[in-house]
């Protein structure tokens, strides 16, 4: 493949802020990308992903804090000189384009020759599997195959960094899967790097290299795919990462990292992520494939609902504190019983 993106060895944000008057969309972000990387931006709406990758791009002005290529300092210049590619949301094809005309559109306003442009435009549509619908309007393609366009469109200025603001959205979860396939394929094959916003988390695990998890407006944890989906740091990433059981109790007894916790009138054995000795008020956090009906569970709580998944249940329930609960049964379980649930200790966490 021709296509290679320019060389760099490291992006790094220092302390970036944006502030939309009194409200701050971001806090003193700090991070160094590194080349060849696929860095996911991930987190709730709201959270400060699009800011950070329109300010990356130059279509936002920081407030504070720089961004830095290597040793240059980049977030001065404006988007057409800092040279990254960018894939939008809603593609932004130009309808009145066919498609060749459309990945090259920015090879020609960079004044390169027709001879190198049909040369890059036809490597880009091999890249992004795309031939034979060159001389097509945007309107006659679907939306994977407009995607693609919109991606080779990206990759064709041969950019140092490829920015992704939530490009398989507006797609079905069949293309979304195949997407989310073709973007890391097209990015292993180019060597680039790539920075991906998304508030899906399975997207984000599936692609990434290493997760950015924002919450309003700042980092809350950086990690690799494993990391964030066993160790989370914090409550709000362990919620965010399908932990969605959280369970008040106290610190009963504490060996290293494992602790006993006393929940109503019975003891659980978890993980401690946060230092919390013996007596300390706490929440375990489980997530729902975890936590499964059983003779001997610790948690008993009355069903209030559940739903078939295919091959097994998910279930509802609400402790006797109101504390409610998602849990995975193998049966559907009648509304108003009284079931017995037990949490998987090594993969149930602790906070404070």
């Amino acid at each position: 493949m021709a296509i290679h993106a320019a060389d760099f060895r490291e992006l790094r944000l220092d302390r970036l802020s944006r502030q939309f008057g009194a409200m701050n969309a971001l806090n003193d972000v700090s991070l160094t990308v590194r080349r060849g990387e696929f860095i996911a931006l991930l987190g709730p709406s709201g959270c400060g992903k699009s800011t950070t990758l329109n300010c990356l791009a130059g279509l936002l002005p920081a407030t504070g804090g720089g961004i830095f290529l290597d040793d240059r300092r980049i977030d001065n210049l404006p988007p057409e000189q800092r040279g990254f590619g960018m894939v939008f949301q809603n593609y932004a094809l130009f309808p009145h384009m066919s498609v060749r005309k459309n990945i090259g559109f920015g090879l020609t306003m960079r004044r390169v020759s027709k001879a190198e442009i049909a040369r890059r435009v036809a490597d880009a549509v091999a890249l992004v599997r795309l031939q034979g619908q060159e001389d097509k309007l945007p309107g006659q393609l679907s939306g994977g195959q407009q995607q693609r366009v919109a991606i080779a469109r990206a990759v064709v200025v041969e950019p140092p960094l490829v920015l992704m603001d939530e490009p398989l959205s507006n797609l079905d979860a069949k293309l979304r899967l195949e997407m989310r396939a073709e973007i890391r394929r097209i990015h292993t094959t180019m060597g680039g790097t790539t920075i991906y916003v998304t508030h899906d988390q399975e997207e984000a695990l599936s692609l990434a290299d290493r997760i950015v998890l924002l919450r309003d407006g700042s980092v809350r944890q950086v990690g690799t795919p494993d990391e964030l989906y066993n160790r989370p740091a914090h409550l709000d990433v362990a919620e965010f990462m399908g932990f969605r059981n959280r369970v008040p109790g106290r610190v009963a007894q504490r060996d290293g990292d494992q602790v006993i916790v006393a929940v109503e009138n019975a003891t659980v054995v978890a993980q401690l992520r946060e230092d919390l000795a013996p007596g300390a008020e706490a929440v375990l956090a489980v997530r729902p494939e975890d936590l499964v009906a059983s003779d001997d569970g610790a948690l008993v709580a009355t069903v209030t609902s559940t739903e078939f998944r295919g091959r097994d249940h998910t279930g509802f329930a609400r402790m006797a504190d109101g504390t409610e609960l998602v849990f995975h049964s193998e049966h559907s379980a009648p509304r108003g019983s009284i079931v017995r649930l037990r949490p998987a200790p090594e993969r149930t966490l602790v906070f404070a």
